[in-house]
């Protein structure tokens, strides 16, 4: 997949997340992903666990993630640079912060991904 392929992917992705296509997202990654708990801290693993976990934060918070900048990295990991914001289910504002996901791929399917603050 090309970088500008690559970047079409992560920009699709981040829309089904924000509309809460929780099936699309995940049907992008591999079976068996490794993924940061942002929230709660550790890592799940799997598609099941990804799930789970994002079920149980959006019973508490609502995270609004927009990517601002797509760059490939000389590793070949992803770098999408993110405008994060999160409100309680009332719509209070809890935090807004500029973060780093870094994504590994597996094929077209997203094997791992990592946060950076």
């Amino acid at each position: 997949m090309t970088a500008p392929d690559r970047a079409a992917q992560l920009h699709s992705l981040y829309r089904a997340f924000s509309t809460r296509d929780l099936d699309a997202v995940l049907a992008a990654m591999s079976p068996d992903v490794d993924w940061p708990n942002g929230w709660e801290g550790g890592r799940v693993h799997g598609r099941e666990g990804v799930r789970d976990y994002w079920a149980r934060q959006w019973a508490q918070i609502r995270p609004v993630l927009r990517p601002t900048r797509v760059t490939e990295r000389p590793d070949g990991a992803v770098e999408v640079t993110v405008a994060m914001t999160v409100r309680d289910p009332g719509g209070t504002l809890l935090s807004r912060e500029t973060v780093r996901h870094v994504y590994r791929f597996d094929g077209d399917l997203v094997r791992r991904m990592d946060t950076e603050r």
